[in-house]
C-alpha cells in the first residue's frame, strides 16, 4: 500500500510542484482518541519522505476542534496526535497545531466570490505554509454527507473561530448550570457581550460578533455553539474556507477511500466500514477528487444493507 501511495502520487504529477526549500503544510486529521479508523502516520510518512527527497520542508498539520473532546486545544490535541502515531519517529517530521494553544492564533483571509464568507478565518501556520497537500480520509458524514479533501481543507483548516461560523448561523450561548462565574469569558470578550451576574455568565447577541474567543477560555466548557446551521449551508461555508486555503498557492490532494466508517473521525470511535476499500485517488482539483470518490464509493456493494447514497446529509440522529 504505500509503495502503490508513492507510485500514485509520481503518476499524478506530483513532482510538477517546485517543492525546493518551500514550507509544506501536509492537512490531514490525526484522529480523535478512541477512534480506529483514521489514516495510520505511516501513509504521512510517504508523502513527507517523497516532498523532502524533493527538497522541500514539510510539516504535518491540523487545527482545534470547536467541540469539547481531545483535541480542543492544542497541548491535548498534540497528546492525542502523538498517541495515534503522528509524531517525528513516526512521521519524519514536526506536528504542528495550525491555530495555536488555544485556538485563537488565525489569519483573516478575503474569498474572493464568496457567497457566504468574505473573510475566512485559517490558522496561521496553515496559511504560512508555501505549499498546501492534503491527505484526507474518505469516509462518511453525519452532517455534509461525506468527509474528503474539501472537508480536510475548508472545516479542518478553519481556527476555532472559523469553524463556529461554518457550523453556526446563530451566536455561541452559556449552559448555566455548567458555569462557576469566573469570569474569564467576560475579560476576554473585546465587544461586552460576555457579562457575569450573580455568578452566572451569559451572551448578549445584540453585541456579540462571533468570534469564539469565549469558547476558548472557559474551563468547564460552559460555553458552546449554536451547531444550527442548515447543512446545505454549512457545505457551501465549507467550500469558500476551502477556496481560501488552496488560492494562490501550489495545492496537491491526495483522498484514501479505506476503512469508509459511517460517521467523522471526530467521533471518540468508528463502526464497521460501509463499504469495502476501495483505494486511493490523487489530483490537482479537490472538487474533481471528491466527486470521483463518492462515484466509487457509491458504486461499491453496501455492507449495511440498504443505503442512502454517500454525499446525502443526515442528521445526527438519523
Amino acid at each position: 500500500m504505500l509503495q502503490k501511495l508513492e507510485r500514485l502520487l509520481q503518476k499524478a504529477g506530483f513532482e510538477r510542484i517546485d517543492f525546493k526549500e518551500k514550507f509544506v503544510a501536509v492537512k490531514l486529521h490525526f484522529g480523535e482518541p478512541g477512534n480506529l479508523a483514521y489514516l495510520r502516520a505511516n501513509y504521512a510518512r510517504v508523502v513527507c519522505d517523497y516532498i523532502k527527497r524533493l527538497g522541500g520542508k514539510p510539516f504535518v498539520t491540523d487545527c482545534n476542534t470547536l467541540y469539547v473532546g481531545g483535541r480542543k486545544n492544542a497541548l491535548d490535541h498534540l497528546d492525542s496526535a502523538y498517541l495515534n502515531g503522528y509524531n517525528p519517529f513516526t512521521t519524519g517530521v514536526h506536528t504542528i497545531i495550525a491555530d495555536g494553544i488555544k485556538g485563537t492564533e488565525e489569519r483573516l483571509v478575503p474569498v474572493e466570490g464568496g457567497e457566504y464568507v468574505k473573510e475566512a478565518k485559517i490558522g496561521s501556520a496553515i496559511m504560512d505554509a508555501d505549499i498546501i497537500v492534503s491527505l484526507s480520509h474518505f469516509k462518511g458524514h453525519e452532517l455534509t454527507g461525506f468527509g474528503g479533501a474539501l472537508k480536510n481543507l475548508g472545516m479542518g483548516c478553519g481556527s476555532r473561530a472559523g469553524k463556529m461560523e461554518m457550523h453556526s448561523a446563530g451566536k455561541p450561548y452559556v449552559e448555566t448550570e455548567d458555569c462557576i462565574g469566573c469570569g474569564k469569558c467576560e475579560r476576554i470578550c473585546a465587544h461586552g457581550a460576555a457579562v457575569v451576574r450573580e455568578k452566572k455568565a451569559s451572551i448578549d447577541h445584540s453585541k456579540c460578533v462571533g468570534c469564539g474567543r469565549c469558547i476558548e477560555v472557559c474551563p468547564k466548557d460552559a460555553v458552546s455553539a449554536a451547531f444550527d446551521e442548515a447543512n446545505d449551508v454549512l457545505n457551501c461555508k465549507i467550500a469558500e474556507y476551502t477556496k481560501a486555503v488552496i488560492q494562490s498557492r501550489p495545492n496537491f490532494h491526495i483522498n484514501m477511500v479505506v476503512d469508509v466508517s459511517p460517521f467523522c473521525d471526530c467521533h471518540g470511535e468508528n463502526d464497521i466500514p460501509i463499504v469495502p476499500d476501495v483505494g486511493m485517488f490523487a489530483s490537482f482539483d479537490p472538487v474533481a477528487l471528491d466527486m470521483a470518490c463518492a462515484d466509487a464509493v457509491n458504486r461499491q456493494p453496501s455492507a449495511c444493507g440498504n443505503r442512502e447514497p454517500v454525499g446525502t446529509a443526515r442528521t445526527p440522529s438519523s
